[in-house]
């Protein structure tokens, strides 16, 4: 099932301030994410209206998105540096 693809305005700013291989890095995981969102969920985290996030450990960072299931959307809510050490 393919979604749509949103991406918040502000990964879109850290974005713009990564180098061209990280930035690369990041729109491939984004287009196999929407693709295939199950796939990509390597652990589950709960936002502050309790709705479920999945998370999606590529290098160094930490993609969080959502599945809008009733839009059909997958949206790319937040990019953050992965702990790794921790999981």
């Amino acid at each position: 099932m393919n979604h749509r693809l949103l991406i918040d305005y502000e990964v879109i700013e850290l974005l713009e301030m990564l180098p061209r291989q990280d930035r690369r890095l990041l729109r491939n995981r984004f287009l196999a994410i929407q693709n295939d969102p199950q796939k990509f969920s390597d652990y589950l985290e709960q936002d502050s209206a309790s709705r479920r996030l999945d998370v999606n450990l590529c290098g160094k960072f930490a993609i969080k998105f959502w599945q809008d299931h009733a839009d059909r959307h997958l949206k790319i809510l937040e990019i953050v540096f992965a702990d790794v050490r921790n999981r």
